[in-house]
């Protein structure tokens, strides 16, 4: 990160992410608002070809370089968005074999952005969800993006659903995330109050009652969001976009990984680790989860012990346990069939 960056708030970007991209650039926000929205991954595709011929693609990896780390940010985004909707979520820009499955100067374009921010699987929940959120209006004072985006209305930079209608169970699904991050920037400080802290130290049992509270908080808000969600419209396409990044533990909340790393949950329920889910997070968030894990190590002696403390502590490792339940609902909801309700004209 630029030293001249502010520190992010908890997961957020330090800054508002860019809803739009200057000169040349604007072709990149032209075609993943288009490949959002194509009927099937094909179409999203055909897109691609077709501005790969146009030589748009081409102009815009020689350019990357001279982004602002923002902008290039703002920019990884939208291939993320372009990626998932051709169905690529699995490719490795930089594996040969991969130049069969889409053009070589979009995978270019997506490597020359992945080694810029130092973030290689950047086709996940933290790029497609973190920096794709604005707020509806303008605020009127000086406020951080998790206080943004806690209190007033977000709209997503890229629809996956056509202007004039209502939002996808998708684009509900990257909003609920947001908010999620944004209100579990108070679980992730108490997480770092707790950071070599141990048995015996007399602070530790009142933060992970706090710990506790605020789980329970951050349940109830998906609970609502959940309801909403499912009232709103989706698709085929867009189903096989969450199915996709989910069987590569690639929808999971940065938020809830850091809950993970301090109680020593571990990794998802099932066949994926701890290391597998922090795989897709940018590098500056993988390395304060690994700071995290090493400085929570004293306080997760408290599984084998007992006392007010471990009694405390395996209450929010339970409280975590429900959590993470409520967010996978959140996600089962999204993969369903939903109403029947047109998408396009």
């Amino acid at each position: 990160m630029a030293s001249d960056e502010p520190r992010p708030p908890g997961f957020l970007p330090a800054r508002l992410p860019a809803q739009v991209l200057a000169g040349a650039w604007t072709d990149l926000d032209v075609l993943a608002h288009a490949a959002a929205v194509a009927r099937a991954p094909e179409e999203a595709r055909a897109l691609v070809e077709r501005a790969g011929r146009a030589g748009e693609l081409a102009v815009l990896r020689q350019r990357v370089n001279r982004l602002a780390p923002p902008r290039a940010r703002a920019a990884a985004m939208r291939v993320a968005v372009i990626a998932a909707a051709c169905g690529w979520t699995d490719l490795d820009p930089l594996a040969p074999e991969s130049r069969r499955a889409a053009r070589e100067d979009f995978l270019g374009l997506w490597s020359s952005l992945a080694h810029r921010g130092d973030h290689e699987r950047f086709v996940a929940l933290p790029t497609l969800a973190l920096l794709n959120w604005a707020p509806r209006h303008k605020s009127q004072r000086a406020r951080t993006t998790d206080q943004l985006a806690r209190g007033e209305v977000l709209v997503p930079i890229v629809r996956w659903s056509r202007s004039g209608q209502p939002l996808s169970r998708i684009d509900r699904l990257m909003l609920a995330s947001v908010r999620l991050e944004a209100q579990g920037i108070w679980l992730l400080r108490i997480a770092e109050s707790l950071a070599g802290r141990g048995p015996g130290d007399e602070r530790v049992a009142t933060a992970l009652c706090r710990f506790t509270r605020i789980q329970h908080v951050l349940r109830a808000q998906l609970r609502t969001e959940r309801v909403k969600l499912a009232m709103a419209p989706t698709t085929a396409q867009q189903r096989t976009v969450l199915h996709s990044l989910a069987g590569r533990g690639a929808l999971e909340p940065p938020i809830l990984l850091a809950a993970d790393t301090v109680l020593g949950i571990g990794g998802r329920p099932g066949n994926t680790s701890r290391q597998q889910l922090r795989r897709h997070l940018p590098a500056p968030h993988r390395c304060r989860l690994s700071t995290l894990d090493r400085d929570c190590a004293p306080l997760r002696t408290l599984a084998h012990r007992s006392g007010p403390d471990a009694d405390a502590y395996r209450e929010a490792q339970e409280s975590l346990i429900v959590l993470r339940r409520t967010y996978t609902e959140l996600v089962s909801t999204a993969m369903e069939p939903g109403p029947v309700r047109p998408m396009w004209p």
